[in-house]
């Protein structure tokens, strides 16, 4: 099987995005000792302004985890599930290609 070089890069920026989100949510819950959750957004102010970027670049583990979770627990059907990774997988990319960018400017690459 043949991938193409853009195939590639596709595939690594996919792996970067769901490994920062990780790392991010995993950082946060070992610093607050509670899960990262959209729920922060609720609480508005500053709380919520300052957890919007923790939660932009979080967000494709959570959703992932959630969905997970769910599927386990509710039983909700496949095709929910298969949307819910679509999405994941889709923000992933988003802000795996971002970290990229901000690497390469911060190396000078």
């Amino acid at each position: 099987m043949h991938l193409s070089p853009a195939a590639l890069d596709s595939i690594q920026t996919l792996c970067i995005g769901l490994a920062l989100s990780g790392l991010l949510a995993s950082a946060y819950e070992l610093v607050t000792a509670r899960r990262a959750s959209f729920s922060l957004l609720e609480r508005g102010g500053v709380i919520a302004a300052a957890a919007l970027p923790m939660l932009a670049f979080s967000a494709p583990f959570i959703i992932l985890r959630n969905t997970v979770r769910g599927r386990r627990i509710e039983g909700r059907p496949i095709p929910f599930v298969m949307l819910a990774t679509m999405i994941a997988c889709g923000w992933s990319l988003l802000s795996g290609s971002l970290a990229l960018r901000l690497a390469g400017i911060i190396t000078g690459a």
